[in-house]
């Protein structure tokens, strides 16, 4: 890839990572403050809780060091790259708007470095524009496969709540059908859908008036419906705020209702094995949701299903996991609870106390295992950390994490 910039462009980026080493969270902090600012229009395409809490940015910091690092050996960001590409197409980022972030990132680089040399300048504007190319290039090719697929589409398309289910004390499902009754088109399970909802406070003229959510697909590919079980989430903190699209669903969503959905979207799902390779699905909280999805769809290999949840109040789908369970001899379940209720241990519906150590998982991963797993970010720390440890294979190892990435190696 890298054979479109010439070696002093390299050479140029390259003597910017200290730079963006030391003032990378500086950096793309007043980048998003400068981008809001002139372009309110694209506010629709970020997290707002992602970016109070600061994690975008950090994310974005750590994903520029990245890119300048890897300059010559674009293939190491292949992943990287794969990932935010769905992550862009479940958005619907378009082409035109790579020079909108181009023109307040290199502004942001001029301010911070007040001014910068023209050269570093001339060197970032070849740089991001070759990262566009690329970027809108792999962008294409999902928009393409989601419009060719049968009953595919591009953009939103309505589709109408069927039924809704409790799943536990902050998860609720929404089954979801075409309102003109045409077939969906199959995914892949551990992908995830888009759901647009009306802004409430988009006063401010060119504010976006509509928020858009990413949440995985839990039910089965073979169903003529698609199933989104979402989280409420709530605030922890005084000044953490409501999560806005998740309320929204929750309060204001009921069957006969429709949402606007983008296709399916992802790079984390399950993979080709062979029939007699063991998978393990490891997951905690709301990250069952894409992992349920392979379970359904995984139907020769030896599974197991670990989940870990805070008590059984919180554990979601487990019954339709028993079931699954029951009509497979080759598949096993395990939930482990961090502080089960009485209930919970009178009806035993856990099968162990505590977290996912490195000491209980080494009982169910063996040097063949091919692992999947998704929770919130200790959780996933912890696994990460554990399966880096027992030197498994990095090519077994699969994840989803619901935030930027790199939070998760540091």
């Amino acid at each position: 890839m890298s054979h479109h910039l010439s070696q002093s462009t390299i050479e140029t980026v390259k003597a910017t990572i200290p730079f963006l080493q030391q003032n990378g969270e500086a950096l793309t902090r007043h980048f998003y403050q400068r981008l809001f600012e002139g372009n309110p229009e694209v506010k629709a395409f970020f997290n707002v809780s992602n970016q109070e809490s600061g994690t975008q940015q950090r994310a974005l910091g750590g994903a520029i060091c990245a890119f300048a690092q890897n300059i010559e050996t674009p293939e190491v960001l292949a992943a990287a790259v794969s990932r935010i590409a769905n992550k862009h197409a479940s958005l619907g980022i378009k082409p035109e708007h790579y020079p909108i972030v181009g023109e307040h990132l290199l502004g942001s680089i001029d301010d911070l470095l007040n001014p910068a040399p023209p050269e570093i300048l001339e060197a970032w504007g070849q740089a991001y524009g070759f990262l566009a190319e690329v970027m809108i290039g792999a962008e294409d090719e999902i928009y393409t496969e989601q419009e060719t697929k049968v009953g595919g589409w591009a953009g939103f398309r309505f589709l109408e709540v069927v039924r809704r289910e409790q799943e536990s004390q902050w998860i609720t499902s929404f089954y979801l059908k075409p309102t003109d009754g045409k077939p969906l088109p199959p995914f892949q399970p551990g992908q995830y859908l888009t759901v647009r909802v009306p802004t409430p406070f988009s006063n401010t003229p060119g504010e976006p008036a509509t928020t858009l959510r990413n949440y995985s697909l839990s039910g089965s590919p073979d169903w003529d419906c698609y199933r989104i079980s979402v989280k409420r989430e709530v605030p922890h903190h005084a000044d953490t705020p409501e999560g806005y699209v998740s309320s929204h669903l929750h309060t204001k969503v009921s069957v006969g209702d429709s949402l606007e959905i983008g296709p399916p979207c992802g790079d984390f799902f399950l993979q080709e094995h062979d029939p007699e390779t063991p998978i393990l699905l490891l997951s905690g909280g709301v990250g069952i949701t894409p992992l349920m999805s392979m379970l359904h769809q995984i139907d020769q290999n030896p599974v197991t299903f670990l989940h870990g949840a805070i008590s059984g109040e919180n554990h979601a789908l487990r019954g339709e996991v028993e079931e699954l369970v029951s009509q497979r001899s080759h598949t096993k379940a395990h939930f482990r609870y961090s502080t089960p209720t009485e209930q919970d241990q009178q009806e035993q519906h856990h099968h162990s106390e505590g977290y996912f150590t490195p000491e209980f998982l080494q009982d169910f991963i063996t040097p063949q295992t091919e692992v999947y797993f998704c929770g919130p970010k200790i959780m996933m720390k912890h696994v990460l950390a554990a399966l880096r440890k027992f030197e498994h294979p990095d090519d077994q190892i699969h994840f989803e994490f619901f935030g930027p990435q790199e939070e998760l190696e540091d």
